[in-house]
């Protein structure tokens, strides 16, 4: 099934999933930074991101998903101190954020003032934010110089996320601005930590373990 969104067909770029080539890198970046649209690997499946604040294509993504304004996005950083900027966190969660990432979750935090209010929870000020533990991620982000707004690959209708790059090429190519191919992605997602919540409560059990959070 196609998208419903109108575009050229997106550039493509075949990334070393272990030693990112800067200059591929580079023009990844640029695509974000320019408002576009990508696919990209991280540690549990391809997702779409864009930049923050960047609200044509936070719609395009909404479309291209088939989700409304109530669909919780993740804010993808890439380290501790960036998350700080974004969210509220006292001692700890700092001490299991920093126990647990980078790796495969996503944590829902009080947010801080940076994140623009369409992004929020409809009913609290909170957010969801996640450290991938891949090198084109981490490479990604130091080269945009702050967070991607992210959303798993997954079709409407469909179960999982795509996984297999002939099949996002094929799905994607006149969707997004950008596919980057970062060789083999899962189709299970991260697991979900609400931390806002004494003690935190995992909300979806997923690639990431649990036992900091079942003992």
């Amino acid at each position: 099934m196609a998208c419903d969104v109108a575009n050229d067909m997106a550039d493509y770029l075949e990334i070393h999933p272990r030693n990112p080539q800067r200059r591929l890198i580079s023009r990844a970046a640029e695509v974000l930074r320019g408002g576009g649209v990508i696919v990209y690997p991280t540690d549990s499946c391809y997702a779409l991101g864009c930049r923050i604040g960047e609200k044509s294509a936070l719609d395009r993504m909404r479309m291209i998903r088939r989700v409304d304004d109530k669909h919780h996005f993740t804010l993808v950083c890439r380290d501790l101190s960036e998350i700080a900027t974004y969210a509220r966190v006292d001692n700890v969660v700092y001490r299991l954020l920093k126990a647990l990432t980078p790796g495969p979750y996503t944590f829902i935090v009080q947010a801080t003032k940076q994140v623009p209010r369409r992004l929020l929870h409809p009913k609290r000020r909170a957010i969801g934010i996640r450290v991938p533990d891949t090198p084109i991620v981490r490479d990604l982000l130091v080269a945009l110089d702050q967070p991607i707004l992210s959303t798993t690959l997954i079709l409407p209708g469909d179960e999982e996320p795509l996984a297999d790059m002939l099949d996002i090429r094929d799905h994607m190519d006149h969707c997004v601005d950008l596919i980057i191919d970062g060789g083999a992605c899962g189709t299970e997602p991260t697991t979900v930590v609400d931390m806002t919540s004494a003690p935190p409560t995992v909300l979806r059990h997923g690639r990431g373990d649990t036992a900091l959070f079942d003992a």
